[in-house]
C-alpha cells in the first residue's frame, strides 16, 4: 500500500492531541494535515481532494457530528473517523453513524489500534478510487461507442437523403445546402441545439417522396399540366408514407418535413391546407430553405436567380407563403448563406 498519495485531514481543538497523531500516523508513513480550529479545517477538507477525515467530537464553534453531517452534504464516500473522550462512547457512535461516520476512535488513542483502523480505512479509499477510474472508464467507452453509433446514425441519414435527388443531376447539393441553411435559420429562430441538430438531419427528407415520381415527371423539363402537377404533388403523401411509423428523432421529424414543406403560411398550400402555427416549425424553416435554393439553382426548366432576386420574392411572400419572422431572420442572415452557397454550390 502507498500511503505517499494519501491526503489524511485531523480537526481538533486541542494541539497536543494534533501533534501526537502526527506522530502516530508518521510511524507508518502517513502524512497528516492538521486544523486547530474546526472551521478552517472543515473548509479546506471541503475545498481540498482528500481520502481520509479525523476529526474529535468536543470542539467549539462547531461538534465532531454537525462537521460530519456538512462534509457528507458534499462528499459521500469519504472515510470520517471520530475520535472522543466522553462517557456516553454508544451515545455519541450513534449520532455520529447517523451522521455519516465510517469508524471511531477513543482518547487515550492506542497507536497500534489507531494504525489498523486507518490502514483498512486506506484499503476501502483506494478500492472506492480504482472503482471510480473503472466506472469512469466505463462511461468513457461507452460514450465514444455511442458517439459512433450516432455518426454513422447521421451518415446513413445524410445517404437517404441523398438518395431522392440522385435522378435528378440538376439538383446536385441541394439537399445538403438545404439542411445547412436549415439548421442557421433553426439557431436563427432560437430552438435548441438538439432541435437544430435534428432539423439539419431530417430536412434532406423533405423531397424524398420523389422517388415515387415516374421520371417523366419529375424530369420533364416544361411546365406540368394539370395532371402531372397533381402527380408531382402527391410526392408529399409518399414522403409520410416512407417515413411513418420510426422511432428515430430524426425520422420523425423527417416525415413532419416532408408531409408539410408545401404548406403555406396563409393555408394556401397542400396537401391539407394548414396556416400559421398549425404548420410545424421544421416543416415551415424547410419552406424557406428549400425554396430559396431552388430559386438560386439551376433545373431544367430555368436558370438560377441572384441572391437579390430570391430574396425579394421571400418579402413578397412574407405572411403568404411564408413564416414573416422566418423570413425576416432568413434574411437576416443571408451573409452565412452565401457562404454556404459558394461552399457547396456544384
Amino acid at each position: 500500500m502507498n500511503l505517499e498519495n494519501i491526503k489524511a485531514v485531523y480537526i481538533d481543538d486541542e494541539p497536543v492531541n494534533l501533534m501526537l497523531l502526527q506522530a502516530y500516523a508518521a510511524e507508518f508513513n502517513l502524512s497528516i494535515t492538521t486544523f486547530e480550529n474546526p472551521l478552517e479545517g472543515l473548509d479546506y477538507a471541503l475545498k481540498n481532494d482528500i481520502d481520509i477525515l479525523y476529526t474529535d467530537y468536543m470542539m467549539p464553534e462547531i461538534d465532531g457530528i454537525e462537521l460530519i453531517k456538512r462534509f457528507r452534504k458534499e462528499h459521500k464516500e469519504i472515510p470520517i473517523v471520530v475520535i472522543t473522550a466522553v462517557g456516553d462512547v454508544q451515545e455519541v457512535k450513534l449520532n455520529a453513524l447517523e451522521a455519516g461516520a465510517t469508524d471511531f476512535l477513543s482518547k487515550p488513542i492506542d497507536i497500534a489500534e489507531f494504525k489498523a483502523r486507518s490502514l483498512n480505512l486506506i484499503s476501502l479509499r483506494e478500492a472506492q478510487l480504482k472503482l471510480k477510474d473503472k466506472a469512469l472508464h466505463l462511461e468513457s467507452e461507452v460514450a465514444h461507442a455511442t458517439k459512433e453509433i450516432l455518426n454513422r446514425e447521421h451518415e446513413t441519414l445524410m445517404v437517404l437523403g441523398r438518395a431522392a435527388e440522385y435522378k435528378d443531376e440538376e439538383t446536385s447539393n441541394h439537399t445538403t445546402r438545404v439542411a445547412h441553411y436549415s439548421k442557421i435559420l433553426a439557431n436563427e429562430y432560437g430552438l435548441d441545439e438538439k432541435m437544430q441538430e435534428i432539423i439539419f438531419y431530417s430536412s434532406p427528407f423533405h423531397d424524398i417522396g420523389k422517388v415515387g415520381i415516374p421520371d417523366n415527371i419529375l424530369l420533364k423539363e416544361s411546365f406540368l399540366d394539370e395532371e402531372e402537377t397533381k402527380i408531382m404533388r402527391s410526392h408529399a403523401f409518399i414522403g409520410k408514407e416512407i417515413l411513418k411509423d420510426t422511432q428515430s428523432p430524426y425520422l420523425i421529424e423527417g416525415e413532419k418535413i416532408a408531409y408539410n414543406h408545401h404548406e403555406k403560411f396563409d393555408g394556401t398550400g397542400y396537401p391539407n391546407g394548414k396556416k400559421g402555427d398549425e404548420i410545424p416549425i421544421s416543416a415551415r424553416i424547410v419552406s424557406i430553405t428549400d425554396v430559396f435554393d431552388a430559386l438560386t439553382s439551376k433545373r431544367p426548366y430555368k436558370n438560377p436567380w441572384s441572391f437579390e432576386e430570391a430574396s425579394d420574392f421571400l418579402i413578397s411572400q412574407k405572411g403568404k407563403h411564408f413564416d414573416p419572422i422566418l423570413v425576416d431572420l432568413f434574411l437576416n442572415s443571408i451573409d452565412k448563406i452565401r457562404k454556404i452557397y459558394d461552399d457547396l454550390y456544384e
